[in-house]
């Protein structure tokens, strides 16, 4: 009987030394982790403080103040990274991790952590989809913006800059949909410029192969959003053929009040003395 319990203290000790080493070493990768922290090197913190709270759920109870602290580090170091992507460029990769990391986030309880990530994703598809626009390279544009607005299509934003890209690529009607979106969500004064813009261009081109009731129309749309004196005077020219004199006198005079210097001036002039014969 005595050796028996000789044997069962051995045991004991033996558990309890292991144990303290397993605490030891589950604090030493925690301390690692925060000590690469304060160094900013955050990749190595994560590492460390992943590892430590996988060891630390191991002890049970004994770990729980070790996993409360890694589960409150990390969400915050995976954010952290997610945002030095953004500002390197690296807006692929950011979306990426924050997609990869939000639902732990949320977790591990650290609710406004995640809500950042999830903008943070808006952010990144918003830089990238810019950044693509600047580059001329629309049809990868028009992919992101639509993705955005899949997620929120009350983002004006988006809207404007989808109406930009899609335009871009000659899909007009598309474009007016896109810019009457991004009107309607708090963009109105871009979008009216961008519409304004779109529909004298179909004035234009409609007035060059003589489809004048149709220049006509787009216009006066196109001065309805924004007046210029380009539209003014598509309208006063294709009024003119259509024998709408009254319309092609309002127009034109309107042309040469906002272009008072323009090299054809005399020559609208003229057309509107004409017209009042």
């Amino acid at each position: 009987m005595k050796k028996i319990f000789v044997t069962v203290i051995a045991l004991a000790l033996a558990a309890g030394a292991a144990f303290a080493q397993d605490l030891a070493q589950v604090t030493e990768l925690y301390n690692n982790g925060a000590a690469a922290l304060s160094l900013g090197k955050k990749a190595e913190a994560l590492e460390n403080f992943v590892q430590a709270l996988s060891a630390a759920e191991a002890l049970g109870a004994d770990g729980e103040a070790v996993i409360a602290n890694c589960k409150n580090a990390i969400p915050k170091i995976n954010l952290s990274l997610a945002k030095d992507l953004v500002k390197a460029g690296n807006f692929d990769e950011a979306i990426a991790k924050c997609k990869a990391t939000v639902a732990q986030a949320l977790d591990f309880g650290e609710v406004e952590i995640a809500d950042e990530m999830t903008k943070l994703i808006g952010t990144a598809l918003q830089l990238k989809g810019n950044a693509l626009l600047t580059s001329k390279k629309f049809e990868e544009a028009v992919e992101v913006f639509n993705e955005m607005l899949a997620s929120d299509e009350t983002n004006g934003s988006a809207a404007l800059r989808l109406g930009q890209a899609l335009g871009a690529l000659g899909r007009n009607d598309e474009a007016i949909a896109a810019f009457e979106k991004a009107a309607a969500n708090g963009q109105e004064s871009n979008a009216f410029k961008q519409l304004s813009t779109v529909f004298v261009k179909k004035a234009a081109a409609a007035l060059k192969t003589k489809n004048y009731e149709e220049a006509f129309e787009a216009a006066v749309k196109s001065a309805d959003y924004a007046p210029s004196a380009n539209a003014f005077k598509v309208a006063g020219t294709a009024a003119m053929n259509l024998q709408k004199k009254a319309e092609a006198i309002s127009y034109l005079e309107k042309y040469v009040e906002l272009s008072p210097s323009a090299a054809d001036v005399a020559q609208i002039k003229a057309a509107i003395e004409a017209l009042k014969k």
